[in-house]
């Protein structure tokens, strides 16, 4: 059985041409964070693990924690978890039946990227 395709329709291959709606971007970096702190609990149970362990594995977390790509990977968890956090809040909203439309829902996209930047950089000030 042979389908009926039609062969001339047009085919986007540039992806830098497509423009995603704010809350699109919204709900895939929502995804994204919370794969993020998925692997970020992880090394923070391993960073945990090793601090317990001994007087020498605690010494070598805080070495960690004062080293610049341990503050990078620790600031990057933290800014996961104020994304995921907010954008968490907002689904909650919407599923209480506001921010359904699209203009308050663009909006309250747009708030939350504003919201978590903010705690991004409050994060990044705490952690530097």
């Amino acid at each position: 059985m042979s389908l009926n395709v039609n062969k001339q329709r047009p085919v986007n291959l540039d992806l830098s041409t497509i423009r995603f709606p704010a809350t699109a971007v919204a709900s895939i970096l929502h995804r994204v964070s919370g794969v993020i702190l998925f692997f970020g609990v992880g090394i923070l149970l391993c960073l945990l693990g090793m601090a317990l362990a001994s007087e020498q594995g605690f010494a070598d977390v805080a070495g960690f924690a004062n080293n610049p790509f341990g503050i990078f990977i620790l600031w990057g968890i933290l800014t996961a978890l104020a994304y995921h956090l907010v954008g968490g809040i907002r689904h909650l909203i919407m599923d209480m039946g506001f921010w359904e439309e699209l203009d308050s829902g663009t909006s309250s996209a747009n708030v939350s990227f504003a919201i978590t930047a903010v705690l991004s950089v409050l994060a990044g000030v705490w952690l530097w």
